[in-house]
């Protein structure tokens, strides 16, 4: 059996959905070739992770959720494959479903994470996949 190894990132319009959610991620996991059972957990931008439609779906998918400050989501916008001055205007953030993702895949690997699948779209929801770095790199 394969360790969870991924955290799917989020940005949601308020109101958004868990069906909407669910089959946004789904999709991404399908794209990316991963079975569920590879996700460690979801994030989003803290003021989401209170957003009805992702506590659901985390409920649902009995996943953590975890909201990444507005801080931490700004210091990761060099790694985004598509930053967004559109979305900086929104969320105050060049990214959030790329950057909540890697957040906190961050946070649980042993070093730096990496993007498996770039931000997907759905009419009101982003989502993309990190890989958690699990074991330290040799020299």
């Amino acid at each position: 059996m394969t360790p969870p190894s991924l955290v799917a990132g989020f940005g949601c319009r308020q109101g958004c959905t868990a069906a909407e959610l669910g089959a946004l991620l789904d999709a991404c996991l399908a794209e990316a070739g991963v079975p569920p059972a590879c996700l460690a957990a979801l994030a989003t931008r803290e003021d989401r992770a209170l957003e009805p439609g992702l506590q659901a779906l985390a409920a649902e998918r009995n996943l953590p959720l975890q909201g990444v400050s507005p801080e931490a989501l700004n210091a990761l916008e060099a790694r985004l494959s598509q930053p967004s001055e559109r979305v900086r205007a929104l969320a105050g953030s060049a990214g959030v479903a790329e950057a909540a993702a890697l957040a906190l895949a961050d946070r649980l690997g042993q070093g730096p994470s990496h993007l498996l699948l770039d931000k997907r779209r759905s009419a009101r929801a982003t989502c993309a996949l990190a890989c958690i770095h699990l074991e330290a790199e040799r020299p």
